[in-house]
């Protein structure tokens, strides 16, 4: 039997609870993939918030849970085996802690291991305007190899769809990881001249 592919996902304060749950249940329905969740106490409160929704209903989401203070978990360790970690959405707190090396907690912990084994490593920043320390900390994860992808919906898939757009974005997260996300959005195919021109 095929092991199954992991994926921490991890979530802060900053809003946007959606994106993150909504990368749960899609995989969640991937029989491949198993998901590693560990939220910040501001992640829950921002849960509750944003979706009415309670720290036990996002846990049977993921394959397996973690506390936040638990740096002794799997996941702190770069000899388990990961594909990489996401981290939707992505406090600016939590951000400016993975760019300098701050691992005080399970979250940051867990992000510098996946960049200190060059695994693939997604943050998810949420907030604007930005000040120069916000881009400064986004260019440092940057130039460790991270990727910096803030969630900033398009225009030209013309939804007014809230969820067409957060699957948009978390689509094309996903699918950097290998995951198959078929009919989450539409890839950029170009504009076909009209016949008529």
């Amino acid at each position: 039997m095929t092991p199954k592919k992991r994926l921490i996902i991890a979530m802060t304060g900053a809003t946007g609870a959606i994106y993150g749950v909504r990368i749960l249940q899609v995989l969640q329905q991937q029989e491949e993939w198993e998901s590693h969740l560990v939220i910040s106490p501001s992640g829950i409160v921002n849960l509750k918030h944003e979706m009415d929704m309670k720290r036990s209903a996002l846990y049977e989401l993921a394959d397996v849970t973690y506390k936040i203070d638990d740096i002794a978990a799997s996941i702190s360790s770069g000899s388990f085996k990961t594909e990489g970690m996401i981290i939707a959405p992505c406090s600016m707190k939590t951000l400016a802690g993975v760019a300098h090396g701050y691992g005080d907690n399970l979250i940051t912990r867990a992000a510098d291991v996946a960049l200190k084994e060059r695994r693939t490593f997604i943050a998810m920043p949420r907030e604007t305007p930005l000040n120069l320390v916000h881009i400064r900390n986004m260019a440092i994860v940057t130039q460790m190899g991270g990727i910096i992808y803030p969630p900033m919906p398009t225009f030209y898939n013309k939804t007014d769809s809230m969820a067409s757009m957060v699957d948009e974005t978390i689509g094309r997260i996903l699918d950097k990881f290998g995951v198959d996300v078929k009919g989450l959005y539409t890839p950029w195919e170009g504009i076909q001249a009209s016949k008529s021109n």
